[in-house]
């Protein structure tokens, strides 16, 4: 179990400082200011005090046992830590510096060294050449960038798992924007010893935990990933950003996380094969995991459109009707839903798909429209297009947005333009109501969730 790792009680820092300069000066900070409340123990032999904290010469001269152990020092210092981590029985390092097997031959030879050590023994390692980890739910920041350089998300469902430790902090300083929660982050780095799957099957057993996303420059263990992702897929959303598509690309993930790509035409099957949802870029990752995390499964690929300006549902049309986009389509409306439809907007508005209320309509008639296309048999999904601009579209139809995400069919909220869509934007996500700032990355979401309900409803006709 990694509960420890996640929820430790106690933690040390190895190379802890009052240098801003150095990491360990950044991760102890990260740490107190996280409002971890377990026990921290700063090791530095040149140090007696850091941050209020008594500071020890080495792990041995803690007398206390500890949970997680963080080494912020440099790899070639970090053996003997290590070993004193196997004869003290600490269950879990973090190493933080690289200088391993991503840097070549004597790289690979130190890093092998690593893994000998703990061979057999019951402490793990995440990294080495990680950047930490970070869940909020505990309290525990063992990150190494400054919180005044990234902004971290606050608690939620989603766990993220990331190859690179730099695009995984890009990415949650990104969401940060629209307080999108995250209930765990965690690099691997080099996979030396845990990798995304240790990882993955820990989370997937979590209840608290609602989607899974991860990013990956190479398939792990082969024969391990498709029987642990399989399992786990049953459980929880995977959403996964899968890079090295390209030569190129494969030699620059060796050069930096000592990783060998896979061939992606395979590694597309797999995914296809496991129901797996592939993102193709940092955005998606976290449009995709967010919507199936918050969603209930659709039906099938059939979208109802609403919209207060038309020519954002024409758009969308276009797109929806692209061989780019196979895994959706209009709706097409029954004369009964239309003549619905009919008795509640203005007469130069549509009651065709995509819906035009105009801007002449209100929250009101939003909230009428989405009852009649929830009850419509010829719908599985609902696009809705929150357009603040319009002078009756109020902060109400959050609310109305919310009950019929909760009650009815998957719904999908865009919400486009600046001045008051921001403040839309951040309330439907607080209330778990997937919410895009663009056309495109609603329709793509819509697209992920449509992909994913039809895995599942494959998954559960071959169990009949």
């Amino acid at each position: 179990m990694l509960h420890k790792l996640f929820h430790p009680e106690s933690v040390a820092i190895v190379g802890a400082s009052n240098d801003p300069g150095k990491i360990g000066n950044v991760i102890l900070k990260n740490l107190i200011s996280s409002g971890y409340r377990g026990s921290i123990f700063p090791v530095n032999p040149s140090q007696d005090e850091i941050m209020g904290l008594k500071c020890y010469p080495d792990l041995k001269s803690i007398g206390h046992s500890i949970d997680l152990c963080v080494i912020a020092i440099p790899a070639r210092s970090s053996v003997a830590v290590v070993q004193d981590c196997v004869s003290l029985n600490v269950p879990f390092i973090v190493m933080i510096p690289g200088g391993f097997a991503e840097t070549g031959k004597d790289g690979k030879a130190l890093q092998d060294r690593i893994s000998s050590l703990i061979e057999g023994t019951e402490t793990r390692i995440v990294g080495p050449n990680t950047v930490g980890i970070y869940v909020p739910g505990s309290g525990l920041n063992t990150t190494l960038t400054p919180t005044d350089r990234v902004q971290f998300p606050p608690a939620g469902n989603i766990a993220f798992i990331s190859q690179s430790g730099a695009l995984g902090l890009l990415t949650m300083d990104t969401i940060s924007e629209f307080e999108t929660g995250i209930h765990s982050f965690i690099n691997v780095g080099n996979r030396s010893d845990l990798d995304e799957l240790d990882i993955l099957k820990y989370l997937a057993s979590r209840s608290e935990v609602k989607g899974i996303a991860l990013y990956l420059e190479s398939i792990p263990r082969g024969n391990d990933f498709f029987r642990i992702m399989k399992t786990a897929v049953q459980s929880k959303p995977i959403v996964i950003l899968k890079s090295g598509r390209t030569e190129t690309a494969a030699k620059a993930a060796l050069l930096h996380t000592a990783s060998m790509a896979t061939d992606d035409r395979v590694t597309e099957g797999i995914f296809r094969q496991l129901g797996i949802v592939r993102a193709q870029n940092e955005t998606e990752l976290m449009d995709f995991t967010r919507t199936l995390s918050y969603s209930r499964n659709a039906h099938g690929n059939r979208v109802a459109v609403v919209t207060s300006a038309g020519g954002v549902g024409v758009v969308t049309t276009d797109l929806l009707s692209l061989p780019a986009h196979p895994d959706l389509k209009m709706a097409e409306f029954s004369e009964r839903t239309k003549d619905e439809i009919r008795k509640l907007i203005v007469a130069f508005g549509s009651v065709q798909n995509p819906v035009d209320i105009t801007a002449d309509g209100s929250v009101s008639q939003v909230n009428d429209i989405l009852a009649i296309l929830n009850e419509a048999d010829e719908v599985d999904l609902i696009i809705l297009y929150a357009l603040p601009q319009t002078p009756k579209m109020t902060m109400d139809l959050v609310d109305v947005a919310v009950k019929w995400q909760r009650s009815g069919k998957p719904l999908l909220v865009g919400v486009l333009g600046f001045k008051e869509a921001k403040g839309m934007l951040l309330s439907l996500e607080q209330q778990h109501v997937p919410s895009f700032p663009s056309i495109s990355r609603t329709v793509r979401s819509a697209e992920a969730l449509a992909k994913y309900s039809f895995y599942m409803r494959r998954m559960k006709d071959a169990a009949v």
